[in-house]
């Protein structure tokens, strides 16, 4: 299998290297026997650590749609390769990549970045040169209401990400016989169009239960310091605690409430597998609800992995670097699969007849069931909530996936 990995550091790459990379990745859309997807991904900067997850879902789909015979067009067998460059988690260099990976490399098919800010950066690139992509690390809402023909996306949309822990507030506080008006909410996310667009998604929600918002902050562009927000929390004892800043806000903030001792009776995060927050803060995060796009107890099943829980011992038995495996490594795969499935059903390399096939996609997987709307989201596959709970995590919404009741109100230990 033949890939091309290529990092780029300002004024840390030897010219003659930056000459050997640009010769080794001059790929036309099909070279040979092999299909060339191309992608843009985060390997350094303050996305790196989703950036190679997501790289580590497209490489494991790779592998194994490869091993089981590959991608069968016009009656002949195609192994599938990724051409790679670092864009360095900056929304600019990903949408120059993308440019190089069409106009260069000849790459016509394309797999998303990640954040929904590198894919906002990208989309336009794409859809001017009338390539289709897939992508599966941009949530953000507002990607679907551009018009884009050619971008589809095998996640939930961000709006998505923390309102159930908001419906299980309102649920918690009938049972105690209270009103959910009367939930005072704190608030804190990062400034970008993932985490505004999941703090959008919370608005709507508290306004729907008329709950109250006792603090919007936004974190700083470095994600290095919330005390500021803490304080506030500290002093206004909220019953809900809601936070999106990535991987790196979720270790920020984890951090900070440890070390300033602060709490709250439910808190909502983003991206706690991916900031680590159980290796390294052990008990301060249990009792934290967490949105996930996918967990290996859901009873999904798909051709090529099987099962969630298949595809959970697949991807630890490749990376055993994963205690949990990351929710944006599945949906990465997940993509590559859609991939698969459209050029087969299309049965043709033509990238308007690919377009239209990936159009009307209607799958099972081990991630879920994909099926885009006509503004090229998946409509078929909810998200889920789980609950770090003695450093394990547990579906507990919606209930009828639930692996485990929730645990209310929130007990972190140490």
């Amino acid at each position: 299998m033949k890939q091309t990995f290529t990092f780029k550091r300002v004024g840390c790459i030897a010219a003659s290297a930056v000459a050997l990379a640009f010769a080794a990745t001059s790929h036309a859309k099909v070279d040979g026997d092999t299909i060339i997807l191309g992608a843009a991904i985060s390997l350094t900067g303050k996305y790196s650590s989703n950036g190679v997850n997501a790289k580590n879902g497209y490489d494991l789909a790779v592998k194994r749609i490869n091993e089981m015979g590959g991608v069968k067009v016009g009656g002949k067998s195609y192994k599938l390769s990724v051409v790679y460059y670092d864009d360095e988690s900056t929304p600019a260099r990903g949408a120059q990549l993308a440019e190089r990976l069409i106009q260069q490399d000849g790459v016509k098919f394309m797999l998303g970045p990640y954040s929904s800010g590198l894919t906002k950066a990208i989309a336009p690139v794409t859809e001017k040169y009338k390539i289709p992509m897939v992508e599966a690390e941009g949530a953000s809402r507002s990607l679907f209401t551009q018009g884009y023909r050619y971008m589809f996306a095998v996640l939930s949309t961000s709006e998505q990400y923390l309102g159930s822990a908001i419906d299980l507030k309102a649920e918690m506080f009938e049972k105690m016989g209270k009103k959910p008006s009367d939930v005072k909410v704190a608030m804190v996310f990062e400034n970008d169009p993932f985490s505004l667009d999941v703090r959008a998604g919370c608005v709507e929600d508290i306004k729907r239960h008329g709950m109250k918002i006792v603090v919007d902050d936004k974190m700083p562009r470095d994600l290095n310091d919330i005390s500021a927000t803490l304080t506030k929390v500290k002093a206004l004892k909220p019953d809900l605690l809601l936070i999106s800043g990535h991987e790196k806000g979720a270790t920020t903030a984890t951090r900070q409430m440890k070390d300033m001792k602060v709490s709250a009776p439910m808190i909502g995060i983003t991206h706690c597998e991916s900031g680590k927050v159980v290796e390294q803060f052990g008990g301060a995060a249990d009792g934290f609800l967490c949105p996930t796009q996918w967990d290996e107890t859901l009873t999904y099943k798909g051709q090529y992995f099987g099962t969630a829980a298949d595809y959970d011992k697949a991807a630890k038995a490749a990376y055993p670097q994963y205690k949990v495996v990351p929710y944006q490594m599945a949906q990465a795969t997940a993509a590559v699969l859609v991939w698969k499935d459209a050029f087969e059903r299309a049965n043709d390399f033509d990238t308007e007849k690919l377009r239209d096939a990936l159009a009307a996609t209607d799958m099972e997987t081990f991630y879920g069931k994909v099926k885009f709307s006509t503004a090229g989201n998946n409509v078929a596959k909810p998200m889920v909530l789980r609950q770090i709970q003695g450093g394990k995590y547990k579906v507990v919404a919606p209930t009828k996936w639930a692996s485990a009741p929730l645990i209310y109100p929130r007990k972190a230990g140490n």
